[in-house]
């Protein structure tokens, strides 16, 4: 898998890129390795970075072990989300297929993932907002091909596993905090 020309179908043309995307047997850590772990990186290594380039207000220990956690949590929401996903799938006549599951989260997070370069920048870190909504369309697009979920029932799946990602984003962003308030009090 050529990370760079996936990400860019992903992105350009994800209802051309999801049936290529279904067809392809990735393994869990070919996954992982190629695809989630380069870009789940992109947001940590900015924020890192732009918070040492324009003194964000952390420490340089406090911001890579900020970076550090925001890394591995991304690498578990992917696992976490797709195998949610996966699960609740039937309920909406689709199929519990792990696989399908993470690769739908994987490749449906790429503008969110890209958008974090923004973050190298702290005055510019909201825009990646954008890339997060754009990343729910791309996750839509893919509901009916990798998960098998009827097109008349897609908006109420992604609807679903929104909700969830939300949930789960709120137990991310409660822990990244605590992690910045531990940094603020160490200095």
């Amino acid at each position: 898998m050529d990370l760079v020309a996936r990400a860019k179908g992903i992105l350009t043309a994800p209802r051309a890129e999801w049936p290529v995307i279904a067809g392809e047997s990735t393994g869990t850590a070919e996954l992982y390795a190629g695809y989630v772990a380069p870009l789940a990186a992109i947001t940590p290594v900015a924020s890192i970075l732009g918070n040492l380039l324009f003194n964000g207000g952390l420490s340089f220990s406090a911001s890579v072990v900020f970076g550090v956690i925001a890394f591995a949590m991304a690498l578990a929401s992917v696992y976490v989300l797709g195998l949610i996903a996966s699960k609740i799938a039937p309920s909406f006549g689709g199929k519990d297929d792990l696989a399908q599951g993470l690769k739908l989260v994987a490749y449906g997070y790429t503008a969110s993932w890209v958008a974090g370069i923004f973050s190298l920048i702290p005055a510019l870190a909201l825009i990646s907002t954008i890339g997060g909504l754009y990343s729910l369309y791309i996750l839509y697009t893919g509901t009916s091909v990798m998960m098998g979920v009827p097109q008349e029932r897609s908006a109420a799946y992604t609807a679903v596993v929104i909700l969830v990602a939300i949930g789960l984003y709120i137990v991310i962003a409660t822990i990244l905090g605590a992690v910045i308030a531990a940094g603020s009090l160490a200095r």
